[in-house]
C-alpha cells in the first residue's frame, strides 16, 4: 500500500506543549497523544505513550515472532492485537512512573496502524481519528467523555455542553484506561486525520474537510494546525495526516 503521511504540532497559546506524535510510514504506524497532569506530567506522559508504541513496533520489526506482552486474541486481526498490546504496555509504563511530580500524569491516545492486509485504530480519551472519503468527513472514534456517555444513555448533557467537553472518562495512566480497538477498511483515496482536541475544537467539519484536500499530507497538516491557531485555539494543536494513494 502506498501512502503519503506527515505530522505537525504547535504549542498553541499554552506555556508548554503536552502533545506528542509519531509518524512511522515504513511500519504503518501513526500516533497522537495528549498529556494530562500539568506542565511536567503532561509532557512526560504523552511522550512516554508515543515512545511505547514506537518501541514495540521496533521490537516486532526486528523479531516478528517475538513474545507479545499479553495473550493474542485469535478472533482479532494482527493489527488489532498489536494496538491492544501497545496500549497495555503504555498503561503499565505510566502507572509505574506516576510518583512524585508525575503522580497525576496521564494521557489520551489515538493510534492507527495500516498494513497490506488490514488497518485498525485504538483510542483512549478524546483524541480522534477522522476519515475523509468521497468528500465526506467522518469521525471514526467516539470520545471517552462524560458528554458521550450521557448521549449513549439517551440523556442530553445538562446546561451548556461546552462546559463538560473536557471531562474525559478514560485516560492512560488512570484506573480507567480500557482502549476501544476496532478494525478499519481502507480504500484508495482515503485521507485519515489523527488529532488532539486542540485541533478539532476550534475547527468545524467544513474547515477540516477543506484543509484535508491540500495537495500533500504535510501541506494538510500545516494548514490544519495554522487554521486551528488562527481560529483562536488555546490548547496545544497536533495533526497527523495519512493519504492513501489513489489507484
Amino acid at each position: 500500500m502506498r501512502f503519503d503521511s506527515a505530522g505537525q504540532t504547535h504549542i498553541g497559546r499554552r506555556p508548554h506543549n503536552e502533545d506528542a506524535y509519531c509518524v512511522l510510514p515504513e511500519r504503518g504506524l501513526f500516533v497522537v497523544a495528549d498529556g494530562l497532569g500539568g506542565q511536567e506530567g503532561g509532557e512526560v506522559a504523552s511522550q512516554c505513550v508515543v515512545d511505547t508504541f514506537a518501541g514495540f513496533s521496533d521490537r516486532l520489526d526486528r523479531d516478528r515472532d517475538g513474545t507479545w506482552p499479553d495473550a493474542v486474541d485469535p478472533a482479532k486481526s494482527r493489527e488489532e492485537n498489536y494496538l491492544a498490546a501497545c496500549t497495555a504496555l503504555a498503561q503499565r509504563t505510566l502507572r509505574v512512573r506516576r510518583v512524585g511530580k508525575l503522580k497525576e500524569m496521564a494521557s489520551t491516545v489515538v493510534a492507527l496502524v495500516v498494513s497490506e492486509r488490514s488497518a485498525a485504530v485504538a483510542h483512549v480519551g478524546d483524541s480522534r481519528l477522522y476519515r475523509l472519503r468521497d468528500g465526506h468527513l467522518e469521525s471514526l472514534t467516539r470520545d471517552h467523555s462524560l458528554i458521550e456517555e450521557l448521549r449513549a444513555a439517551g440523556r442530553e448533557p445538562p446546561g451548556n455542553p461546552a462546559n463538560l467537553r473536557h471531562l474525559i472518562t478514560r485516560a492512560l495512566g488512570t484506573e480507567n484506561a480500557e482502549p476501544t480497538v476496532q478494525r478499519l477498511e481502507t480504500q484508495p483515496g482515503d485521507v485519515f486525520l489523527l488529532c488532539s482536541d486542540g485541533l478539532y475544537e476550534p475547527l468545524g467539519p467544513e474547515a477540516m474537510t477543506e484543509w484535508l484536500r491540500a495537495p500533500s499530507a504535510q501541506a494538510a497538516c500545516d494548514a490544519l494546525v495554522s487554521a486551528a491557531y488562527e481560529a483562536g485555539g488555546r490548547d496545544n494543536i497536533t495533526a497527523v495526516v495519512l493519504r492513501v494513494a489513489a489507484a
